[in-house]
């Protein structure tokens, strides 16, 4: 059990004649080993990052994503919030008091440790990479971002 958190990117699927080549995504479907017609697909949602116990980061989606709604459910986040995020994450990586102000932990049950530690400034740093790669996704395709937690 522990805090669990995702997110996810769900990119648009087109290959029509109008779309460029740069962004059309071959796709191909096999269902009981037969390949099937994916003509249909329009939409592929992928894993673009997980966190476990990272409980700033937590907290930074809740208070600024989801207004204030800790609750499990599912949320619409924009490129530019998540390069917000990155930004806060750069921040809290220059000092610990900045790091209190910025990207403030939290406490809860079975959401990890609380200290400004290596790990702190490890999830922090995993974060940046996350959403380096959401924003060159986000340039290459038609994506669109959500945020998702558990515990």
């Amino acid at each position: 059990m522990g805090l669990d958190m995702y997110l996810y990117k769900k990119t648009f699927v087109s290959n029509d004649e109008w779309t460029k080549p740069e962004r059309r995504i071959k796709l191909t479907i096999e269902r009981n080993g037969e390949e099937i017609d994916s003509k249909n697909v329009r939409y592929i949602v992928e894993e673009a990052g997980y966190w476990r116990k990272a409980n700033a980061i937590h907290r930074w989606f809740v208070d600024n994503v989801q207004d204030g709604q800790d609750d499990c459910d599912e949320y619409a986040v924009t490129v530019d919030k998540l390069k917000q995020l990155k930004s806060d994450c750069e921040l809290a990586l220059t000092s610990k008091v900045v790091a209190e102000k910025v990207m403030p932990t939290q406490e809860g049950f079975f959401f990890g440790g609380t200290d400004y530690d290596e790990y702190y400034e490890d999830d922090l740093r995993h974060t940046i990479e996350i959403i380096d790669q959401a924003i060159i996704d986000s340039e290459l395709y038609f994506t669109s971002f959500y945020y998702s937690s558990s515990w």
